[in-house]
């Protein structure tokens, strides 16, 4: 009996249930998101001109009541 168990209780726990990691590969974008995608990237690169412009005005402005 022992000499059942042990090589089997040895095979079991050997097994890895879970499968191996697959390669992660590019994503095709998708048309469909393709223009909401374009335009939340136009809207950071605006953003960002907008909040140099007006870190811009604020040293303007202190520098002209200094």
């Amino acid at each position: 009996m022992k000499r059942t168990l042990i090589p089997l209780a040895l095979i079991l726990t050997a097994c890895d249930p879970t499968p191996p990691p697959q390669p992660e590969t590019a994503r095709a974008p998708n048309p469909v998101f393709e223009a909401q995608i374009q335009a939340v990237e136009k809207a950071r690169a605006v953003e960002g001109q907008v909040m140099d412009a007006a870190e811009a005005r604020r040293k303007q402005m202190d520098a002209a009541t200094q």
